[in-house]
């Protein structure tokens, strides 16, 4: 049951540091200006609850592709942190990219650094790399064996 307590450190850590990213970078938004504060409330715990179903999404597809004797596995734990990266990342580009250009459910201030290329905005990309790599951080921590 390693992996089960590993899991459950990964969420942890990247359940309440999502729903801090995300009213953190509300202001990148044009909600966060246009909107009452109940639109604000609601995109707010709402982009939360996609964030929780991506990380969880992402993290047992890694899992399930390479996830070996994670998180005891240095090589499976790297290779699932990569594989959960990547898919996180990648998923994010193409929401960004449908909401903001096709859908136009949401958009993005001035403000919004965005990424050359790829058009979508900085901050849910680092969002993306950064909670993840805290979250794996702190759910393989006890599964490390001094050297």
């Amino acid at each position: 049951m390693l992996s089960l307590d590993a899991l459950r450190r990964y969420l942890a850590i990247v359940i309440p540091a999502h729903l801090a990213w995300e009213f953190a970078h509300m202001p990148l938004y044009t909600i966060w200006h246009e909107g009452t504060v109940g639109e604000i409330l609601f995109a707010g715990l709402h982009c939360t609850g996609g964030d929780i179903l991506i990380a969880l999404s992402t993290l047992v597809g890694s899992l399930l592709l390479v996830g070996g004797n994670w998180p005891v596995d240095r090589a499976a734990a790297r290779w699932v942190a990569i594989v959960t990266l990547l898919a996180g990342i990648g998923y994010t580009i193409f929401s960004e990219w449908l909401n903001v250009e096709v859908r136009e459910a949401w958009a993005y201030t001035a403000r919004m650094p965005i990424l050359p290329l790829v058009g979508t905005g900085l901050s849910p990309v680092l969002q993306w790399l950064i909670i993840p790599l805290l979250g794996f951080w702190w759910a393989i921590k006890p599964f490390r064996k001094e050297a």
